[in-house]
């Protein structure tokens, strides 16, 4: 650890992986590996293992299970709640809006399933009439097979955002389209915004989606405020494959554990009230959703990608993986240095909603307001934006108040794009 030095870019590495310490080793919800293939899965009563029978079906809710394998040979893990439990607009066979729901970073489509069915957004969005898609990406607990690559090499996490905008994002959009034959609303949260505003920025996905919702929006970072963020700091972005020695970022992994423990060693950081840490005081999460939730997160993700967000704590912009030479970044890009995302290319007409809080130390306010800023051309009817000033990070998938507060105004969005 004698190469770690104070520099600010590597906040979000760290602190996103902390929430880890306190979490008690766990049993996935689903162990079994299945045959690599695309498309339809299982049936209506989520017959077999995976997803839809560990927490969709045992709250009466039909669900099947689909599987869409990437240009670059992924093998993503995806769950369709065709109708809600108890009418919730008709059945499966009548003109349902298809909705593709993303997570972030260290977690994985369970995150939308956390709470009561009458408070976890899958759940409400089916009982409104919506055709649910669950989103798992690369690494995570159902998405976790390639075509050629075992995820215990390297080669298997040598990735970062910037291929789920290329290679993920892509192909989820694209099998709920052909699926439904229709253009579906988006909901994403934290690294599930980044994904789309990077994607938007250069015109893709816009032919095959409706609209998105944006909740707790990471295009920028460099306000990012934290409890933890002084000892965080003290560590190199370029330095974190060294210190890990390892490509999958594994927050249940000893090597990463055993270096965290050393951070939360530190005088000052209190590593017990991790999601207040983390995210920022969350006004309205009880108890027993806390606690399934670091049962069931967090999941994998490459080490790669946490430098590729640490680089945008650093640099304060939105641009493609540095490489860290000009040589290389010449190699990848054609230029010396990475492009950057313009976000003010997202199409004018195309309808947003934003939905950010005034406690989020990921999302903070002032980095919310550059994003703003590159959206002030939008046309006004086609811009929702929703300020909730109690809410941090965590209330707007897991908080107790959301279905009344964003969920039912998300619904009220999409409803009035036709």
């Amino acid at each position: 650890m004698a190469a770690l030095r104070k520099l600010p870019s590597l906040s979000i590495l760290s602190l996103v992986a902390l929430v880890i310490l306190a979490v008690e080793p766990y049993e996935p919800l689903s162990s079994s590996r299945k045959s690599v293939h695309s498309g339809f899965k299982t049936d209506y009563n989520g017959v077999g293992s995976g997803m839809c029978a560990s927490v969709v079906t045992v709250h009466g809710y039909k669900c099947q299970e689909f599987e869409v394998t990437t240009d670059d040979g992924y093998i993503l893990s995806v769950q369709r709640i065709p109708e809600g439990r108890v009418g919730g607009g008709g059945g499966p066979n009548t003109n349902r809006q298809p909705v593709l729901l993303q997570h972030g970073v260290l977690v994985d489509g369970v995150t939308w399933l956390q709470n009561s069915p009458a408070q976890s957004p899958a759940m409400i969005l089916a009982d409104n009439g919506f055709d649910v898609w669950i989103s798992n990406i690369r690494g995570t607990r159902y998405s976790r097979r390639h075509v050629t690559l075992d995820p215990d090499s390297a080669d298997y996490w040598n990735w970062t955002w910037d291929d789920l905008v290329v290679h993920d994002l892509p192909a989820l959009v694209d099998l709920v389209f052909k699926q439904t034959g229709r253009k579906i609303h988006y909901i994403g949260h934290s690294m599930g915004t980044l994904i789309a505003l990077a994607s938007f920025s250069e015109g893709k996905q816009i032919d095959k989606v409706k609209s998105a919702a944006l909740l707790s929006p990471v295009a920028y970072l460099s306000h990012m405020t934290t409890a933890l963020g002084d000892v965080a700091a003290r560590a190199f972005v370029s330095e974190i494959t060294t210190i890990f020695g390892l490509a999958e970022f594994n927050p249940r992994g000893e090597p990463v554990s055993d270096f965290l423990k050393v951070l939360c060693a530190q005088a000052g950081v209190d590593c017990y009230d991790l999601i207040t840490a983390l995210t920022g005081k969350n006004c309205c999460l009880n108890a027993s959703t806390v606690d399934h939730f670091l049962k069931n997160e967090p999941q994998s993700t490459s080490t790669k990608n946490l430098v590729h967000l640490s680089q945008t704590v650093r640099d304060g912009v939105l641009s493609k993986y540095d490489y860290g030479s000009n040589d290389f970044n010449q190699a990848h890009y054609g230029e010396t240095k990475p492009p950057r995302y313009n976000l003010t290319n997202i199409p004018h007409d195309f309808p947003l909603f934003l939905s950010y809080g005034g406690q989020d130390a990921l999302s903070d306010v002032q980095d919310v307001g550059t994003l703003l800023d590159n959206l002030k051309y939008h046309d006004v009817e086609k811009l929702h934006v929703q300020y909730i000033k109690d809410y941090a990070h965590a209330d707007f998938i897991i908080g107790i108040t959301a279905k009344d507060i964003v969920y039912n105004q998300i619904i009220s969005f999409f409803r009035n794009q036709g």
